[in-house]
């Protein structure tokens, strides 16, 4: 379930999207009660669609969306300026903890535990930069290494405060989602 971090108008959001339907989302927004929501019409690629949620029907309008600089949505008639902070993602399985190794952890087809602190992979790519190296103390939020996935860098951030206690990957690693690429406690 992919997790993003934004900031709304200088408020910052943590929001929980997960695809119901073909046209269906459940959606739980700073981990209250979630909703359910549907769009009416296609959403890939579109600058203008209509958002169900309840009886209620939004119009919404985005300007060019990036998740490197803020961007304008309009909400019926009201405009917000909205950035993302984090897209992250839920594991789909988790790994056993063993010493450091430098090779990156791969899914097997039996269901794992993820290690408290890791930070995982949320997508497929490539480590085109890694910030920080076993021992080094972390907060939570700070960059530990880049990913580039689709020709667009993506920062990996830290989920926790706390020391660096593995780094399974390294400048130009192949990592697929899900995969450990480090562990901090």
């Amino acid at each position: 379930m992919p997790i993003y971090e934004i900031m709304v108008e200088g408020r910052k959001f943590r929001v929980e999207i997960s695809r119901k339907e073909k046209e269906g989302f459940e959606v739980k927004i700073n981990d209250k009660k979630s909703f359910e929501a549907r769009v009416d019409g296609e959403l890939r690629a579109r600058k203008l669609f209509k958002i169900g949620l309840g009886d209620k029907s939004y119009t919404i309008e985005l300007s060019d969306v990036t998740r490197t600089k803020p961007f304008k949505v309009k909400v019926n008639d009201y405009q917000f300026t909205v950035e993302f902070r984090r897209p992250t993602f839920t594991p789909r399985f988790t790994a056993p903890m063993k010493s450091a190794s430098t090779t990156v952890r791969r899914p097997s087809a039996r269901m794992l535990t993820v290690p408290e602190g890791a930070v995982i992979a949320p997508m497929t790519g490539k480590i085109v930069s890694v910030k920080a190296k076993k021992g080094d103390a972390v907060k939570r939020g700070d960059v530990v290494c880049i990913l580039e996935a689709m020709k667009m860098e993506n920062e990996i951030l830290a989920p926790v405060e706390g020391v660096v206690q593995e780094v399974n990957v390294s400048e130009g690693s192949a990592v697929s989602e899900g995969d450990i690429l480090l562990i901090i406690k």
